[in-house]
């Protein structure tokens, strides 16, 4: 009783667990021009706009430029309602 007592209060103590958060950005090759729309998983410690440009501009590679990060979620915001137009951008990166 005593060891389940101080289990359940180290659950408590702990805390929820902390939620993913994605980005959602536009990026651009170029000689020729393409653009891209996609969505990425990012670290704990990149959860706003500026976090999250830092980390994907070092994330994007094949001459990917980063354009724009639309916004900044998580993932009962929308994550899947984004994956159809993300397309092989999805968490690609």
């Amino acid at each position: 009783m005593k060891r389940a007592l101080l289990i359940l209060m180290a659950f408590v103590l702990a805390g929820p667990a902390s939620a993913a958060c994605y980005a959602d950005y536009k990026a651009k090759q170029d000689d020729p021009l393409r653009l891209h729309y996609g969505v990425v998983e990012l670290p704990d410690d990149a959860c706003d706009s500026s976090s999250a440009a830092a980390a994907l501009r070092d994330r994007l590679d094949d001459g990917w430029q980063l354009l724009q990060v639309i916004s900044v979620f998580d993932d009962e915001d929308g994550l899947e309602k984004r994956k159809a137009s993300a397309g092989e951008f999805f968490l690609r990166y």
